[in-house]
């Protein structure tokens, strides 16, 4: 069946000499692989291998057979140009990071419209911002929403939050219960829009601190989630 449908690019591998496998994230049909055939060296076909730079959004026309096997990519145009993501510095390591996570976070195969346009916005707002050194915190928190374990923060007063459970709770009940500055900055986060994101001031040590916690939570609650080998130069930035 013939398909045109917005994607996200979540990753690319080469195969063979010409060829390359594209991860993408459908509006139409959730998680997608693609074989674009000839995109390495041919110049010129209308597919160009820098359309699928991570997390490009894109419009595609692909034939989906619907088996679980390598679906086929017959178009594609960038509907979203981005002006800085791939080019900053600081940005690129973002977005790698986060494709990094979506990889191993998004596993639907079938649309899940809430969630593209999540991704497709608040890549654009970022791309849009001169600084945003805490994007990726409040991007994964919101996530955790679309892939079904955002906090209950309907107690967000009492003094500890449980990882494991996701609640808010008046004491401490096993290793995963946080409390002080890192509960303090996710109360804080809870209540904030990327709009009013740049107001929260976070030094080095307390954004990594606390990326960690969320790393930790999103290994508790998706099953064979791994922390991204690209934490350790991502939290190396933004002093």
């Amino acid at each position: 069946m013939l398909i045109t449908t917005k994607a996200i690019v979540l990753g690319t591998l080469k195969y063979g000499e010409s060829d390359l496998i594209v991860k993408a994230f459908t509006l139409s049909s959730g998680l997608r692989s693609y074989l674009v055939r000839g995109v390495l060296k041919s110049k010129k076909g209308k597919l160009r291998a820098s359309q699928f730079l991570l997390l490009t959004q894109l419009e595609i026309v692909a034939s989906h057979k619907d088996k679980g096997t390598l679906e086929s990519l017959r178009d594609a145009k960038i509907i979203h140009p981005y002006h800085n993501l791939h080019m900053d510095v600081r940005k690129s390591s973002v977005i790698f990071f986060l494709g990094e996570v979506l990889r191993n976070a998004v596993k639907e195969e079938e649309a899940n419209p809430n969630l593209y346009d999540y991704l497709s916005s608040s890549l654009r707002w970022f791309d849009q911002q001169e600084k945003a050194p805490n994007f990726h915190l409040l991007f994964l928190l919101k996530l955790s929403r679309y892939l079904g374990f955002y906090p209950d923060d309907s107690q967000r007063d009492l003094p500890v939050f449980n990882l494991t459970d996701g609640t808010f709770q008046v004491t401490e009940s096993n290793d995963y219960c946080i409390s002080g500055g890192k509960l303090s900055l996710l109360r804080h986060l809870l209540g904030t829009d990327f709009e009013a994101l740049n107001q929260i001031k976070l030094n080095k040590h307390q954004r990594s601190e606390f990326l960690v916690m969320l790393l930790d939570y999103y290994s508790l609650h998706l099953h064979g989630f791994q922390k991204p080998k690209s934490l350790t130069v991502l939290n190396e930035l933004f002093d």
